[in-house]
């Protein structure tokens, strides 16, 4: 028996050192969610390049809490400390409490926790839009400059869930945070999240980016509601050349106007303008591939392992990430809405030369969107091709979200 019993004891042992003492059933939840999360990824492939590590950075919290702790310092008597390192110097800030002296010494945080620190402090979602700035064509955008009403008539979704949030029981923050999902920019989300209600950052960022991956499923049978066959079967005539000397006034053009007008917007604004400009003035090629390849990849890393990291079971498991959701696919389902609405608008106003179908591309979800309505306009008109067209208020949308992320920045912020 004593044996029994001393085996029995080194059982517990092993279980209470391992990391499945410490682990709570919203842990076990969450864990399933990261790995259905890492098979959207990986074998659906929906937003692999974020959504992988933002399922990983979940799963890996998950098992491991402390990854994301902070720095802390532990308070040892120093009768104690001195025993424990004879003939030791002191180099720790030492504290008298009630007659008796401590020394303070610091523990380091984990690993995720100092990586977090770019996406607290806003640095990566704007060093993120350097990158997407670098591989954006604003070429169809300054061919068709109406494009921009499109792009912005599908930011309305942030602005009604803004409202609706509000009215649900959130702060004016957290609403704001939750809006901004509607302009289906992740990095965009991120950015306003951490400034407005960064206790929200887990949820919103797997909302966002999960209705991003799900566009080509989203966003079809809005459009086909909204329009009607003749309406989808336009065919928009060819986008006129865009010089170069175009190309390089447009981002500087667009920094300036935006600084000036709106500077909660200038930090995602100027550095999406500055990749673009390294693009298209053609003299900073080396720059313009690292911030292009290596840059994006390693901010893009860092960003979706952090972010999926806030996502603990205690934090995500709760009613307000499923109203969090809800609300996002409203967000995001109202600024395609809005989009194709626009287009309409704009379909009676030219008498049928605008296709209301790339109205929906606004939302800012590049390429995919510009993708989704090329293909409900050919499915339509096999010879329709809208592709270039919709891309103009697909980047008009991702200049767009960020003005909305701005303004809301200024009343809230």
């Amino acid at each position: 028996m004593a044996i029994l019993s001393g085996f029995l004891e080194s059982l517990k042992g092993l279980y209470l050192d391992s990391g499945l003492s410490a682990l709570t059933w919203q842990n076990y939840v969450m864990i399933a969610i990261s790995c259905f999360l890492l098979f959207l990824a990986i074998k659906k492939q929906y937003e692999p390049l974020l959504l992988l590590p933002i399922a990983f950075g979940m799963l890996l919290v998950n098992l491991y809490p402390p990854i994301m702790a902070p720095p802390s310092t532990t308070m040892i008597p120093l009768d104690t400390y001195m025993l424990e390192h004879p003939g030791e110097t002191i180099n720790y800030a030492i504290t008298e409490l009630n007659g008796i002296q401590y020394v303070n010494k610091p523990e380091y945080g984990g690993l995720l926790y100092y990586l977090y620190q770019g996406v607290k402090l806003g640095i990566y979602p704007p060093l993120i839009f350097l990158g997407i700035g670098c591989m954006t064509d604003f070429g169809p955008l300054i061919a068709n400059p109406k494009s921009f009403l499109l792009g912005a008539a599908a930011q309305i979704g942030i602005f009604i869930t803004f409202i609706a949030a509000s009215f649900m029981g959130f702060t004016d923050e957290q609403a704001g945070a939750i809006g901004i999902i509607g302009g289906a920019d992740g990095p965009t989300a991120i950015y306003v999240t951490t400034k407005l209600a960064p206790e929200l950052l887990g949820p919103i960022a797997v909302a966002a980016y999960s209705y991003m991956a799900l566009v080509p499923i989203i966003q079809p049978p809005i459009m086909k509601l909204l329009t009607t066959k003749k309406e989808r079967s336009v065919v928009m005539k060819q986008l006129r050349p865009v010089s170069k000397l175009e190309k390089i006034l447009f981002p500087i053009i667009v920094t300036v106007v935006v600084a000036l007008l709106l500077p909660s917007a200038a930090p995602l604004v100027g550095m999406l303008m500055l990749g673009n400009l390294f693009k298209e003035s053609g003299v900073v090629d080396r720059i313009f591939k690292t911030a292009q390849n290596e840059l994006m990849n390693i901010i893009t890393i860092f960003l979706g392992v952090t972010v999926g990291a806030t996502a603990t079971g205690q934090a995500f498991l709760s009613l307000k990430t499923i109203l969090i959701i809800g609300l996002g696919l409203a967000a995001f389902s109202v600024g395609t809405a809005g989009g194709v609405l626009f287009g309409k608008l704009m379909y009676i106003f030219t008498k049928g030369k605008v296709n209301p179908l790339i109205g929906s591309a606004g939302v800012s979800a590049v390429p995919m969107a510009a993708r989704v309505a090329n293909k409900v306009g050919q499915q339509e008109n096999p010879s329709n091709f809208l592709l270039m067209h919709a891309m103009g208020p697909n980047v008009a949308g991702v200049i767009g979200s960020a003005v909305a992320a701005g303004v809301l920045l200024s009343i809230l912020g």
